[in-house]
């Protein structure tokens, strides 16, 4: 809940544009970051993504115009398959579900395990 406190005998005419400027600021970080389900991997690394499986946008979420980021710690086996996941941020709806979408995807062959961070964008408004 955004509170105002007016100090000193403020007028009215400065709440309405401090009110107006904290309104503009709130509606610009939430409308930040806007592609549905987009992932791509945040690490240096080279590795692709062979197989990807789009996370379900759940519906309840997305009609309360819930998104947001999930970012996902995942773990691949030399041969590409996903070993583990663990959520690392982001709405834990939304992060169960990226979780259960990435542990099907497939990565590239390599010659050891990787740690790589994923992170999904949810866009409501899509």
């Amino acid at each position: 809940m955004l509170k105002l406190k007016v100090v000193n005998g403020g007028t009215s005419r400065k709440c309405g544009l401090l009110l107006s400027l904290s309104l503009l600021m709130l509606s610009l970080l939430v409308s930040s970051g806007s592609l549905m389900a987009q992932a791509h991997d945040q690490t240096s690394s080279g590795r692709r993504v062979l197989t990807r499986v789009e996370p379900e946008y759940p519906d309840a979420l997305k009609r309360l115009y819930i998104g947001g980021v999930v970012r996902v710690e995942v773990i691949v086996a030399p041969s590409g398959a996903v070993k583990s996941t663990k959520l690392l941020g982001g709405s834990p709806i939304l992060g169960q579900s990226t979780m259960k979408a990435v542990k099907q995807w497939k990565y590239a062959p390599a010659s050891a395990d990787e740690t790589l961070t994923v992170k999904l964008e949810f866009d409501p408004h899509r």
